[in-house]
């Protein structure tokens, strides 16, 4: 209990408060993530469930390795994503501001009925992604617990979906996760 209430601490002192929750009904916290936006060299926000700008991807241009980086409203950078090269299998690295590896992100090799992918988080649980990735219908779980649930039925606006997260989680994380599998998986776009 202390380790987790430890990650908290570290949580909401990077990102200035509590993460993970709603700060006006300390409910889950929704994002509001718009399709085929992930590009190199295109930017785009995430808005919150009140269509505030929350945070933006900057989709770094002319980079040997897809990166994209995740900042806040006022640009500063909090994290971002790179594509491993020379891996059998689909593989991105989440890593904070400071270039430390948060976790890492991969595609099952065989994945006959449904995808799935895991996730490997430095300093806590390794998470497990089910579902239907590509209808934008699934859910980050911790083996005994879900963390977050991608559903395009959050929001009823065309080529959009959203990211609810439960309380207590690092919504940065768990955002550039979802970033990161939907990155691997319409990487044809």
């Amino acid at each position: 209990m202390l380790r987790r209430d430890n990650r908290q601490a570290g949580r909401e002192e990077r990102h200035g408060g509590p993460t993970g929750a709603d700060p006006t009904t300390g409910g889950p916290a929704r994002y509001q993530i718009r399709q085929r936006m992930f590009a190199i060299g295109n930017d785009f926000w995430i808005e919150n469930d009140r269509g505030l700008r929350a945070y933006k991807v900057d989709g770094r241009a002319l980079r040997v390795r897809n990166t994209l980086i995740l900042e806040d409203s006022r640009g500063q950078q909090l994290a971002r994503i790179q594509q491993r090269l020379a891996r059998v299998r689909d593989t991105m690295a989440i890593e904070d501001d400071n270039g430390q590896r948060i976790g890492l992100v991969r595609k099952a090799l065989i994945t006959p009925l449904r995808d799935r992918w895991t996730v490997n988080i430095r300093n806590g649980p390794d998470l497990a992604v089910q579902g239907n990735i590509l209808n934008l219908e699934y859910t980050i779980g911790d083996g005994r617990n879900t963390v977050a649930e991608v559903s395009k039925r959050f929001f009823r606006v065309r080529d959009t979906y959203g990211v609810q997260i439960s309380p207590g989680q690092d919504e940065v994380v768990i955002l550039m996760i979802v970033i990161a599998i939907d990155d691997m998986a319409h990487s044809s776009r």
